[in-house]
């Protein structure tokens, strides 16, 4: 029965001490929050769509964005294979 006791101590203990620092975190953050407020940051630039070249872009009659997008599969791949990039042709691109 002595042994039921001292586990029913520690762990009264335990939690108490859980409590106490949970207690002292909630009021250092309480104390933070008034001396430094949250301040919303400012809002980002507003969305300007980029101009695309009149030839498309990368060589792509698409237009700027598929033809980046080719760039960098063909970039991609030649990293991969080893390969110089004018060896790829890439024809067709099939979004998924």
């Amino acid at each position: 029965m002595k042994i039921f006791g001292n586990a029913v101590i520690v762990s009264i203990l335990s939690m108490g001490v859980i409590f106490l620092v949970l207690s002292v975190l909630i009021c250092t953050i309480k104390i933070l929050v008034h001396f430094m407020p949250y301040q919303a940051p400012a809002a980002p630039p507003a969305f300007s769509p980029a101009r695309s070249t009149p030839g498309g872009g990368a060589g792509a009659p698409g237009g700027s964005a598929v033809g980046e997008h080719i760039a960098a599969i063909t970039g991609a791949l030649s990293a991969h294979l080893g390969k110089n990039p004018d060896q790829i042709h890439i024809s067709s691109v099939k979004p998924v």
